[in-house]
């Protein structure tokens, strides 16, 4: 029999879906026009050849990056549509703006002060690094705004504005490359000794992660005010400005390093860069098993309320279990089947995290009708995705005892006032 769920009854709005598609429908034609225009504006500038070699070359890091951001995003995977939006709005969006705002900026410098060397530098220490964060942040913004129920905490936030830049730093290195590329053929250099050969050593075998890094640190911030109660206003918006103040300054300091003498930008890129690359990555990955603790630590009050078997929370909180049980129901069910566990351990995974803010005092004010659908969602996928994890819990770790009881911690206030549609299902409550 089906557990009683909180919020049973709650109805959306009849329009709801309307009002969707109209925003998908505005936001498409945006991107779309968008990638015609910096289309156009690159191809003028490389050529047909140069863009094309440039396009070759620049895709390369690509696959690489985005499987690393979505590896990071394996616990509570968010769903693509976020993650092609994303790299639309880096490579066409933000690279339009970026490069509109850049031209303009420096030649209204250099027309100012009759200076093009100075206006050059300045445009690349100050006017580039202000106006392409800025641009890379409005992707994660928006999907802050408007896919809320996706984007619960730092990981969200990395991946976000990780696979933004990435789309950006695509097409920026398409016009560097096809630059490049024109310049040779018009010297006649060749081989290693080549324009494009140092660009492309420069751009895609150093520093492919350097645009995702900086624009990561946005993210962060925007991670962390998503895990801040929504009452926290300043919180809320002190955290992402000072991310993105911090990715400005990071993007200044590595443009700026050309200018420190020969050396400078090996010195930067050596004792700043590969430090600072090391250290987000260790953090992302030091937040990603944090998520796995929380799933383990707050799933077990739904196994007392009949909602999961008593063997998931510790499976749902191992990787390793995960990917067994999803291998368990393609190899006795098929590739659908698959599919339901994988989507069975993601909604779970949402379902502690929920359960986590809402314990906390962070929830929003739709956590009762959230916690509903996605109770819902695991009991219609539980027939497959329940025996899958019961086996690999069994298999991945048959030494860890399974969820016996409550966990020996106070009990936590219910969301909302303590009669409301939670409490009569609340497992802490007497």
């Amino acid at each position: 029999m089906r557990p009683p769920s909180p919020g049973d009854g709650a109805l959306r709005h009849p329009h709801w879906w309307q009002r969707r598609w109209v925003r998908y429908g505005a936001l498409t034609s945006l991107l779309a026009l968008s990638g015609l225009v910096i289309l156009a504006l690159v191809r003028r500038q490389t050529g047909t050849e140069g863009f094309l070699v440039g396009l070759g070359l620049a895709v390369l890091p690509v696959p690489w990056l985005i499987a690393a951001f979505r590896w990071l995003d394996r616990v509570e995977p968010g769903p693509w549509r976020n993650l092609v939006f994303a790299f639309a709005w880096g490579a066409c969006a933000a690279a339009l703006i970026a490069i509109v705002a850049n031209s303009f900026a420096t030649k209204w410098i250099a027309t100012s002060t009759a200076d093009p060397a100075g206006a050059d530098t300045l445009g690349a220490t100050v006017i580039a690094p202000i106006v392409e964060e800025s641009a890379k942040a409005a992707a994660v913004l928006l999907v802050f705004l408007f896919r809320r129920r996706d984007f619960t905490g730092i990981v969200d936030g990395v991946v976000i504005a990780g696979v933004t830049a990435t789309g950006f730093a695509f097409t920026e290195n398409i016009l560097y490359l096809g630059t490049a590329f024109g310049t040779d053929q018009l010297t006649g250099d060749r081989g290693i000794a080549s324009v494009t050969a140092a660009t492309f050593f420069v751009r895609i075998v150093m520093s492919p992660f350097a645009h995702p890094l900086f624009t990561v640190l946005t993210g962060i911030g925007f991670g962390v005010a998503a895990l801040s109660a929504e009452r926290q206003h300043v919180r809320r918006l002190l955290l992402p400005a000072g991310g993105l103040l911090l990715a400005m300054g990071m993007h200044a300091f590595w443009n700026g390093s050309a200018t420190f003498g020969e050396y400078g930008f090996f010195a930067v890129y050596a004792a700043f860069m590969v430090p600072a690359f090391a250290l987000l990555t260790w953090l992302a990955v030091w937040t990603r098993q944090r998520e796995l603790r929380i799933v383990r630590a707050e799933l077990p009050a739904y196994v007392l309320a009949g909602w999961l078997g008593p063997a998931e929370p510790s499976a749902l909180g191992s990787m390793r279990a995960r990917r067994m049980a999803r291998d368990y129901a393609r190899h006795h069910h098929g590739r659908p089947a698959a599919r339901q566990v994988a989507r069975y351990e993601a909604c779970a995974t949402s379902l502690a995290f929920l359960r986590q803010r809402g314990r906390k005092g962070k929830a929003g004010a739709d956590f009762v009708v959230r916690e509903r659908e996605l109770l819902d969602e695991l009991w219609r996928h539980r027939g497959v995705a329940r025996p899958a994890l019961e086996y690999a819990a069994r298999t991945a770790a048959p030494a860890r005892p399974v969820y016996a009881g409550p966990p020996p911690a106070a009990p936590w206030p219910a969301y909302g006032h303590p009669t409301g549609p939670y409490a009569r299902y609340n497992p802490y409550r007497s």
